[in-house]
C-alpha cells in the first residue's frame, strides 16, 4: 500500500507534520506528493484505487499526517468538519441517545435539532465543567457522548480524562471536537476519548483556502464505520483541498505557538485595560478552569471571547469598527478574525438556550492570527473607543 518507510514514531510533532504522509511518490522521488485529480482509477492497480469517492492518494496521505499528529491508529479525513459530524451520527439509530455539552457548535446544535432529530436521534444536554451532571450520565444510558474542549465560543474546559472515565462507566464512547485546540496542543486519544474529530480547515489547514474535517480513532470497528461513511454517503474531500491542508499542516507547530501567544497577550490586554469586560482565554489565570487547561494543553490556542457589557447596538458597532479582524464565521487562520455569535455561528440555538449557556448579544468572540499583536491590539482599542461615540 506504500512504497516509502513511515515515518518513526518517536519524533516530534513538527517532524511528523512535514514527514509524515509522503507516500505515492513512485519513480519520482517527489518531495512534495502531487494531487492525483482524477475520479475514476483502472482497475487492478496495486494501491487498490477504483473511485474517488471511497479512496484517493490525498486522502490516504492527509488521513497518515493527521493520525501521526493526533497520535491516533486511524483517521478518515472528509469534506468538512460538518461531514465529519455527520459521518459520525449516522452510525446512529433511531432511539439512540447523545449526551452532549450543552455549549455546543451551533452547527452541531442545528444538525441534531433539525436533521438528525427527524430520524430519531435524541439528544440531552449537560453541564461538563459540573461533576454533578457526569453523575448522571450512567443513568442517562447514552449511546454516544460529545463534547468540546475549549467549547465554542465560551472557552470552557472538560477534563477530557474524567469525561471519558465517566462515559465509559455508562458504556459510551466518548467524542472529543478538538477543533478549538488542534492536533498540536492537545491529543483527545492520549487522554481516553474514543474519537477525536477535528475542521482540519481550521488549524490544521492555518489558511482559509480549504475545506477538509476528521476523525480521529484507535478502534479498527469505529474506522471501519467512517470509511464506510465516506463512501457510501458522499462524505470525501476533494483532493485538491486535502493536498493544501496537509501542506499547511507542515507549519502548524509554529503557527500554533504564535497563535497562542498572541492570543494570550491579547487577552491579558483586554482584561486589565477596557472596562466592564468578562474575557475568557484558557491560559489566563482568571479562566475558571485554567488548572484543567495548563495540565491537558500546551498552550491555550488562538481563540479569545470577552463581553463588553454593551448594547446589542454598541456591539455591533464594535464589530463594524474593527479594521484588522474581518467580521467571519471561521477561525484558525493566519488572519485575524472577529465573530458575533448571537447572529452568526449561533444564530440557529434559540435565544433563551443561548443566554442560559453564556452567550449573550455582548459576545465577541476573536480568532487571534499571527500577525504583531500590538496592531491587533491597538485596532480593539480604536474600534472600542469608536462604539462608544
Amino acid at each position: 500500500m506504500s512504497d516509502r518507510t513511515p515515518t518513526p514514531e518517536n519524533t516530534a510533532f513538527a517532524t511528523q507534520a512535514i514527514h509524515a504522509g509522503r507516500d505515492f511518490v513512485g519513480e519520482t522521488g517527489a518531495v512534495t506528493p502531487p494531487i492525483w485529480q482524477s475520479s475514476t482509477f483502472e482497475y487492478g492497480n496495486p494501491n487498490g484505487f477504483d473511485y474517488t469517492r471511497s479512496g484517493n492518494p490525498n486522502f490516504r496521505l492527509l488521513d497518515q499526517t493527521v493520525a501521526a499528529l493526533e497520535g491516533a491508529s486511524f483517521c478518515t479525513s472528509f469534506g468538512s468538519g460538518v461531514s465529519a459530524i455527520t459521518a459520525i451520527v449516522s452510525t446512529l439509530k433511531s432511539g439512540d441517545l447523545v449526551v452532549a455539552e450543552e455549549n455546543i457548535y451551533g452547527c452541531t446544535f442545528r444538525l441534531f435539532a433539525q436533521v438528525f432529530a427527524k430520524f430519531g436521534v435524541q439528544i440531552a444536554y449537560l453541564d461538563f465543567t459540573d461533576d454533578e451532571s457526569l453523575a448522571k450520565l450512567a443513568d442517562l444510558s447514552p449511546t454516544l457522548v460529545w463534547i468540546e474542549s475549549p467549547t465554542n465560543p465560551n472557552l470552557k474546559i472538560i477534563d477530557i480524562q474524567k469525561a471519558a472515565e465517566a462515559a465509559h462507566a455508562a458504556g459510551a464512547p466518548l467524542l472529543v471536537d478538538n477543533t478549538f485546540a488542534s492536533s498540536y496542543l492537545q491529543r483527545p486519544i492520549e487522554l481516553g476519548a474514543d474519537l477525536s474529530l477535528l475542521s482540519l480547515t481550521k488549524y490544521t489547514n492555518g489558511h482559509s483556502d480549504a475545506l477538509a474535517g476528521a476523525v480521529c480513532t484507535n478502534s479498527e470497528k469505529w474506522q471501519e464505520k467512517m470509511i464506510f461513511a465516506q463512501k457510501a454517503l458522499g462524505l470525501q474531500p476533494s483532493p485538491f483541498d486535502c493536498w493544501l491542508t496537509q501542506r499547511g499542516a507542515k507549519t502548524e507547530a509554529i503557527r500554533m505557538e504564535q497563535h497562542s501567544r498572541n492570543a494570550l497577550a491579547f487577552a491579558s490586554h483586554l482584561e486589565e485595560n477596557l472596562p466592564n469586560q468578562t474575557v475568557r482565554y484558557p491560559f489566563l489565570p482568571s479562566h475558571p478552569q485554567h488548572e484543567i487547561a495548563v495540565a491537558q494543553m500546551k498552550a491555550g490556542s488562538g481563540i479569545v471571547t470577552a463581553d463588553f457589557g454593551l448594547s446589542l447596538e454598541h456591539t455591533l458597532a464594535f464589530v463594524e469598527s474593527l479594521k484588522l479582524f474581518p467580521k467571519a464565521e471561521s477561525l484558525g487562520g493566519v488572519e485575524s478574525l472577529c465573530c458575533h455569535p448571537a447572529s452568526m455561528t449561533h444564530a440557529a440555538v434559540p435565544k433563551e438556550q443561548r443566554e442560559a449557556v453564556g452567550i449573550s448579544d455582548s459576545l465577541v468572540r476573536f480568532s487571534v492570527g499571527i500577525e504583531a499583536v500590538e496592531d491587533l491590539i491597538a485596532d480593539v482599542e480604536q474600534a472600542f473607543a469608536s462604539s462608544q461615540s
